[in-house]
């Protein structure tokens, strides 16, 4: 799956890209200023950022120039019409694409695909989970290891597949049924009472207070969630 980052300062903007990449299948990150996108860059594996020009406390032409310092992962720029100027000057920096808003939904996916096809067929990134850090938790599925705190967890093999399934969809509302089906790649029959357990334990040895829960939250009547807002 991959990782795009989403960084504008108008939020709904950025809640109407979320859905429209959701949609597609791709797991997102929301940054609203050029700082806090560098943030999440240097945090993740993001596979691709979009980023708009005009924005508080650092701005997209700013935050351009600091990641291409470290980085080469594809970066379309969300700019207004009156910008044409700023459009030249992220191209110059380093900038892959641009599109005007408001923007056709059909377009900007195409230019997202295209964008990733051309950086992966270049060898510019992998496509893989590799380390996830959210607030004191690490997973790591190369090794197969998580940390809390900088200490070790032993999880069985369920429990690290389901950790990683909320990771890697932070904020993302799972149904035990989708659970089920997606970790333990079966028919979701009785799948409630399964997951129930399963989630009970996984929360006994990430969580401080399992009975409440700083990460692994219930959202009442549709399922479960990471919660990555502390």
């Amino acid at each position: 799956m991959y990782n795009i980052l989403i960084c504008d300062d108008e939020r709904d903007i950025v809640r109407s890209l979320e859905i429209y990449l959701k949609a597609e299948n791709y797991n997102t990150f929301c940054a609203y200023n050029g700082k806090e996108a560098l943030e999440i860059v240097s945090q993740n594996d993001i596979h691709l950022v979009l980023m708009d020009i005009m924005m508080p406390e650092t701005d997209g032409i700013s935050a351009m120039i600091e990641l291409r310092k470290s980085t080469n992962i594809p970066v379309i720029l969300l700019t207004a019409k009156s910008e044409d100027s700023d459009k030249i000057l992220g191209l110059n920096v380093g900038a892959d694409d641009y599109i005007t808003k408001p923007f056709n939904p059909v377009e900007l996916l195409a230019r997202v695909r295209s964008c990733l096809r051309r950086y992966m067929q270049l060898g510019g990134g992998t496509l893989k989970t590799a380390q996830i850090t959210i607030g004191e938790i690490t997973l790591d599925d190369n090794e197969k290891s998580v940390t809390v705190g900088n200490e070790p967890v032993s999880l069985t093999p369920t429990e690290f597949e389901i950790l990683k399934l909320f990771m890697t969809n932070p904020g993302k509302v799972f149904s035990p049924k989708e659970i089920y089906k997606q970790v333990w790649n079966d028919l979701p029959y009785g799948s409630e009472g399964t997951v129930a357990v399963h989630i009970r334990h996984l929360r006994e040895k990430i969580e401080i207070n399992p009975a409440d829960p700083r990460y692994l939250k219930v959202v009442w009547g549709q399922g479960y969630k990471m919660d990555n807002t502390k």
